[in-house]
C-alpha cells in the first residue's frame, strides 16, 4: 500500500488544500493529512478546531486520515513509515 503525507497548518483549510489532498488522494492508496503544531506561531483556530474543519472538507474521500503532530514533518512521516511527502505551491 502507498502512503503520502500532506502537511500544512490549516489555519484555516481553504479550497486550494482540498483541491491538492483530492489530487493526491486519485494517486495513492491512502493519503494521511497531517496539520502541525509549531510552538512558536500564533494560530487563529486550536488544533481541535483545524483538525475538525479538515476532517469535515475531507470527509468525501474514504482513503484519507487526519492527524495532528508536532515535530518535524520529516520525523513524524518517518516514524509512520510515510515515504513520499506532497508539497503544493
Amino acid at each position: 500500500m502507498t502512503t503520502a503525507m500532506y502537511a500544512f497548518s490549516a489555519d484555516p483549510i481553504h479550497y486550494g488544500h482540498i483541491n491538492i489532498i483530492e489530487r493526491v488522494a486519485n494517486l495513492f492508496d491512502e493519503v494521511v493529512v497531517g496539520i502541525g503544531v509549531n510552538s512558536d506561531k500564533k494560530y487563529l483556530f486550536s488544533i481541535e478546531e483545524r483538525v475538525a474543519f479538515t476532517e469535515r472538507a475531507v470527509a468525501h474521500l474514504p482513503r484519507t486520515r487526519v492527524v495532528a503532530f508536532y515535530g518535524l514533518l520529516v520525523d513524524y512521516a518517518s516514524e509512520q513509515g510515510i515515504t513520499t511527502i506532497v508539497k503544493g505551491v
